[in-house]
C-alpha cells in the first residue's frame, strides 16, 4: 500500500507552486525572460505541436537538464527569469514545477489544464 497516491502528490505540488490559468499564461508567450517548457513525452508532441518558442524537456529528464552540473544540462533553463511548464493536463507540469522549485529555481510556474487549455485560449503553436 502506498503512503500517498499520485493524486495526492499532484495536489501537494499544486499547493506549493504557482499555477497559471491558460488565459494568463498565454499572455507570457514570447515575453522577454520567459521560457515555456513542454514536459510531455515525444509522442504527444508529434500529434499536437508545441507552444511557439517552447523547449521540450520530457518529465523524466527534467532534473538532469535543469542541473548545470549535468552533462545533459539545457542552458536555456538557467538563463530564463521565469519558467512556465505545461503538460497534457496540468498534473505532470505541477510535479515538474515543484521539482524545479525544490532544486532551488525561482520564478517557476505551471499551466493548469496543460496544453489543451493553452490551445483552447489560442496560444500560438509550432511544429
Amino acid at each position: 500500500m502506498l503512503d500517498r497516491s499520485a493524486k495526492q502528490l499532484v495536489a501537494e505540488a499544486n499547493a506549493a507552486v504557482e499555477s497559471l490559468p491558460a488565459g494568463e499564461a498565454v499572455k507570457l508567450v514570447g515575453a522577454p525572460g520567459v521560457l515555456f517548457v513542454d514536459v510531455r513525452e515525444p509522442a504527444e508532441l508529434a500529434n499536437s505541436g508545441v507552444v511557439k518558442g517552447a523547449v521540450h524537456v520530457p518529465r523524466g529528464l527534467l532534473e538532469f537538464q535543469a542541473d548545470p552540473e549535468s552533462p545533459t544540462h539545457r542552458t536555456e533553463l538557467s538563463k530564463a527569469i521565469r519558467l512556465v511548464l505545461y503538460c497534457g493536463s496540468g498534473a505532470r507540469s505541477a510535479l515538474a514545477a515543484k521539482t524545479l522549485q525544490d532544486m532551488g529555481l525561482s520564478g517557476v510556474a505551471h499551466v493548469s489544464g496543460g496544453f489543451p487549455a493553452l490551445k483552447s485560449v489560442g496560444a500560438p503553436l509550432e511544429g
